[in-house]
């Protein structure tokens, strides 16, 4: 009797021991599920996230032209991701029907170098930009030209309608 008592006992002990491994088990294989789930969604948020600052634009140039009288009247601004000067017209400043508005980069010591026409009278405009040119460039400056902006080679008529400095952002 003592016999089939520690038997079944040992029978009940195994089974609880066999339930709880296999419950261990499950517990295992729910939690690397998990790992695995959590660890895909963390890759896909760094993924967006990346992709997210790609497309954020990073201003490394700025200057703001002044007119005659000191007020604001461009805003340039250069992301070297896109390659472009974003420009801003801070004023209802506007070309004549025979006129075009021409930016240039102003070096100390050297010829102004264009670096486009503004094209439209739109309020904000983009031109496409060298980076290694806007790094050695002071100053902008706009010019009034005949329609669509000066010869190749030939410099901005004087005065400038608008000057400003070009300044490096600070990282």
């Amino acid at each position: 009797m003592e016999l089939i008592s520690l038997e079944s006992r040992l029978r009940a002990q195994v089974s609880r021991w066999r339930a709880a491994a296999i419950a261990g088990l499950l517990v295992l294989v729910l939690a690397a599920a998990a790992s695995v789930s959590m660890f895909e969604q963390f890759t896909e948020q760094v993924r967006y996230l990346q992709q997210q600052l790609k497309n954020t634009p990073q201003i490394k140039y700025i200057a703001v032209l002044l007119d005659d009288k000191q007020a604001p009247a461009l805003l340039v601004t250069l992301d070297p991701q896109d390659a472009a000067l974003e420009i801003q017209r801070l004023n209802e400043l506007r070309e004549g029907r025979e006129d075009s508005m021409q930016l240039w980069a102003l070096q100390p010591g050297a010829k102004p170098y264009s670096l486009g026409v503004l094209q439209s009278a739109a309020t904000t405009l983009r031109l496409p930009a060298d980076a290694a040119l806007m790094a050695k460039a002071t100053g902008l400056a706009i010019s009034v030209e005949n329609k669509g902006g000066a010869e190749p080679g030939q410099g901005p008529r004087l005065p400038y309608l608008l000057t400003g400095s070009l300044l490096q952002k600070a990282r």
